[in-house]
């Protein structure tokens, strides 16, 4: 499992190949990843927006932007967590995908907590982060 905090923030992410829905002779290769989102801090915060950097095997890189995360656009009470599952196709066997949310307080001020760096990876493989 992936971890960072920002902000009092904390963003788990666990990645986990697709082989029902990947066909290498294809270069289709899916993952899926669930992320926890825990606020942790004094003040309730509503995401309201995602940046993605997706990295695939060969150091092509795409960027995502978009409202929210899957559809939704979840208010986080002090103590709440908030819990989805997305999924990232690639042409190559491995990846990594790093990001970060925009998030309001109450006062209608935004800052952003980081999506921590996570690799994608064929069961029995490993990329290096660094």
């Amino acid at each position: 499992m992936y971890r960072a905090i920002t902000h009092d923030i904390e963003v788990c992410v666990e990645p986990f190949f697709l082989p029902e829905r990947s066909d290498p002779e294809e270069n289709r290769y899916v993952w899926a990843y669930q992320i926890t989102i825990a606020n942790f801090s004094r003040e309730t915060v509503k995401l309201m927006s995602r940046y993605w950097q997706i990295t695939d095997g060969l150091g092509r890189m795409q960027e995502v932007r978009g409202e929210g995360v899957v559809g939704d656009q979840p208010e986080l009470e002090p103590g709440d967590s908030y819990q989805y599952t997305s999924g990232c196709p690639l042409t190559t066997s491995s990846g990594i995908m790093a990001g970060r949310y925009t998030m309001r307080n109450p006062h209608g001020a935004t800052f952003e907590v980081e999506i921590p760096a996570f690799s994608l990876d064929l069961p029995g493989e490993q990329v290096s982060l660094n």
